[in-house]
Parts: structure tokens; sequence; C-alpha cells
């Protein structure tokens, strides 16, 4: 990786992918091993430090606001191996004393000596794997805790101090209807996290779900439809600003971290099949960990994909990334970074307004509305071909 400047003064994120997990749930397509190999262990958190320490000097103008620990399980690969990494993060990069810094977690995986060590070490934010609230549910999914482990986890989590805590839910899952569904968001607000996260459930070739999803009774296209605008309503009522397609939060409380992906602001991934937007390319790591190992240590490659992004893949990527957000598209903004003009997208911008999918803020700014969002795909499709064709 070249040296690049940072001429914006973009601050930068960093995330990290931790590739372990005490059991692979049934749906899950994200790269990750289970069970505890200590060689692997340790040879990932040499070869990752190693990695943030090469990289650091590469990128000598940027200063770091958010962090990120992602998986994975980064709480079962332990609190010890966590901390050095960021301490190697903070020798190699200036992080700002602001920074969010977070770590996802698993119920299960949360105790009082991790907590305890996170906390001094400056994590932040803690993002929790909750998913519902049916035990029955969690166990089909292959989910490896209850729902009164989830509780019990966030009050350990309040105990040690941290105050900005998401949680992560899913809906139309196995045999989940509509009020089960309203019943889990309700049982979840009572824990009162500042942020959550509502993703329904997708079907992944590759994945044991894929296999016997005929067998399950999922919630059909209309069926997820209903819980989604159902959990845009109950949030809303209960003091949750939705500033994109799938996040609610309280105020102050957006995830600073996921914002840079939707905004096109730079980030840096590390550990296998980790993605980065650096320097005008988009890159992604192995996916696998002993080659990742073996590339880091022995100085070869361990890129197995390098994408320079021409200006107008960039212009697309704004709508894609902006209108998955409630703050939307600004055509100002557009037409001045991407020299592109807006207005036959601001055409068919309007033909969505008349039909209650669009509507357009007094400061020009177009978004999609709850009903928008759930067709967003189609919408930006649509973009995205009048865009080629002007």
């Amino acid at each position: 990786m070249p040296l690049f400047a940072n001429k914006n003064k973009t601050p930068l994120g960093i995330y990290i992918h931790v590739p372990f997990c005490r059991s692979k749930c049934q749906y899950c397509d994200f790269y990750s091993l289970t069970g505890r190999d200590d060689r692997l262990l340790d040879g990932y958190l040499d070869a990752v430090c190693t990695h943030i320490k090469e990289a650091g000097p590469l990128a000598p103008d940027y200063v770091v606001d958010t962090v990120y620990f992602g998986g994975g399980t980064p709480t079962f690969f332990g609190a010890d191996g966590m901390a050095a990494i960021l301490t190697a993060i903070r020798k190699a990069f200036r992080v700002l004393p602001n920074a969010e810094i977070t770590f996802e977690a698993n119920p299960d995986s949360v105790s009082d000596r991790l907590l305890r060590r996170l906390r001094s070490e400056g994590f932040n934010r803690v993002s929790l794997g909750i998913q519902c609230d049916n035990d029955e549910i969690l166990k089909k999914l292959g989910r490896p805790h209850t729902y009164a482990q989830a509780a019990t986890a966030v009050q350990r989590i309040r105990k040690f101090g941290f105050k900005n805590l998401s949680v992560d839910l899913m809906y139309g899952l196995p045999g989940q209807d509509l009020p089960a569904w309203e019943r889990t968001l309700k049982n979840v607000l009572r824990l009162q996290p500042e942020h959550i996260s509502c993703y329904g459930l997708k079907v992944e070739e590759g994945t044991p779900l894929y296999e016997y999803q005929e067998y399950c009774n999922l919630a059909d296209d209309d069926m997820q439809a209903d819980m989604y605008l159902s959990a845009v309503n109950i949030l809303r009522q209960h003091g949750y600003r939705q500033y994109e397609i799938s996040n609610f939060c309280r105020k102050g409380h957006v995830s600073r971290h996921n914002l840079k992906y939707w905004n096109g602001d730079p980030y840096l991934g590390f550990g296998p099949n980790a993605s980065s937007d650096f320097g005008g390319s988009r890159f992604t790591i192995v996916r696998d960990l002993k080659a990742y190992i073996d590339g880091i240590k022995k100085g070869g490659q361990v890129l197995q994909e390098v994408q320079e992004i021409a200006s107008r893949e960039r212009a697309g990527e704004h709508i894609m990334m902006r209108l998955r957000t409630a703050a939307g598209i600004d055509p100002k903004v557009y037409e001045h970074r991407y020299l592109l003009p807006f207005g036959p997208l601001e055409e068919y911008l309007t033909e969505c307004k008349e039909r209650g999918l669009a509507t357009k803020t007094y400061d020009g700014r177009w978004h999609l509305t709850p009903n928008g969002f759930l067709v967003s795909n189609t919408i930006i499709s649509d973009l995205l071909l009048i865009q080629e064709e002007n």
C-alpha cells in the first residue's frame, strides 16, 4: 500500500475482523472458525498486530476517530487479545481521545473480568447480539445463549460504565409471527439500549439454514415487510430515530463507524476477509486465517482483491449508500463532487414521491420513506440505470 496524503483531512476508521466463535449460527455466512485452537489464536494476534504496525506509517496524515472490533465473536477471543490489538492501533495511528471504540459481543461471552478490562483500555461502545427473546427460536438459529443471559449481560455492561449500548435484533425468524416480533421489541426496549439494529433474516447460500429453509416456517416477503414497518413505528414511539434502513438510535448515538461506510469515508480493515476503502481503492484480505498469518509472517500477498474505483462508479455508490440513510442525497453535493447532472435522477425521485416512496426536504435533499426503504433495491437499481444513460 503506497503512502497516502489526507488532502480533505477526513478522519479514518479502523475495522478489526476477529474470526473466532464458540459455535457457528445456522444463518451466518461471515468468515469465522469455531472452537479454540491456541496456536491459531496466537498466530492471529501476532499477524494482525504486525499488519497494523506496518500499515500505520502509510497513512501519516490521518487521525482515527472510530475503531470497530467485529467478527466472529471478539469477546470469545478474549479481553487480553483485544487490548493488545487496540494498543497496537494506538502505537501505529493517532487515535483521537474521543474516538468511538466498539466491540461486538454475544451474551454468553460477557463477563465481569472482560468488561472491566475493556472499559479500562478505552473501549466505550458495545454491540450486543441478542437477535430474539425466544429461547426456542434462538436454539433453532444455533445461538449459544438464552434471552435471560442477554438481559444479564446488559446489566453487567451498565455496571462497568458503558453508556453506549447497541443491540442487534432479527425478524422473519423460524416460527416467528408479527405479534412475537413486537413482543421482542417491547422486551428489548425495557433494556433501554441507546442504539438498536433490526435486520430481516436473509437465507444465504452455503449456510446450514439454506439447506433446510423450506421446513422452517420462515416469514414471506410480505410478513417481513409488516415486521419492518412495525419496528419503525414502535421504535419511533419510544424515542428512537431511524437514521439508516436498519438502524435506530436515541439522540447523539448514531454508529459513527458505520456512518463511514454509508458516507463513503475512508476505512482500513485488518484480519482475514476484512475490507478497506482507502486512497481511491477498495481491497479485501484473503478469506483464510492460515494464509493471512503466513502472508504477514513471510511478507507475502494477503490481498485477494484490489479495485480502483472510478469517479462514475463512486457516484453510483453515493446514490446507493446515501439512499440507505435518512439524510439521503443532497443534489448540490452530488453534482459538485461527481460533475454529473442530478436532474434526470430527480425526475424519477419525483415519481417515487407521488407513490409515497420518497420525499424532498426543505433544503432540497431527497430521501426514502419507510415504504421506500422496503423497495430500496429496485429504486436504487433504476437510479443507477438512469445515471448510466446521462
